[in-house]
């Protein structure tokens, strides 16, 4: 079982950054790729980043490459999402979850957590 928190969110403005942080607990976190994925109101969940256990192998989604970076820190059963660049349409509720692999599809994770919300005023 693995428990997912996220926190790190919030109001910005266009052009800035800011970097969420999703805290596991479990000691099987080392063992679990992480993904992050975002919904914005009443739009389908939609892939943002993934990384493997050993955080050698990321995945994103094509239209955000060069913006956002996800990392982990196993030794604080962590993973990060560095938002830069930021846009209006990167508003949305931004979700970590655990699962098998680094992959695209909300099937393969196993675990989520709550959310946290991202607003980016123009």
């Amino acid at each position: 079982q693995v428990q997912l928190v996220e926190s790190g969110g919030g109001l910005v403005q266009a052009g800035g950054s800011l970097r969420l942080s999703c805290a596991a607990s479990g000691r099987t976190f080392s063992s679990y790729a992480m993904g992050w994925f975002r919904q914005a109101p009443g739009k389908e969940r939609n892939f943002v980043a993934a990384i493997s256990w050993s955080g050698r192998n990321t995945n994103y989604a094509d239209s955000l490459k060069g913006r956002f970076t996800i990392s982990r820190d196993n030794a604080k059963n962590t993973v990060y999402l560095q938002m830069n660049s930021l846009k209006p349409e990167d508003t949305a509720v931004y979700y970590c979850a655990a699962g098998r692999g680094p992959y695209s599809s909300p099937n393969d994770y196993d675990y989520w957590g709550q959310g946290t919300q991202v607003t980016v005023s123009s």
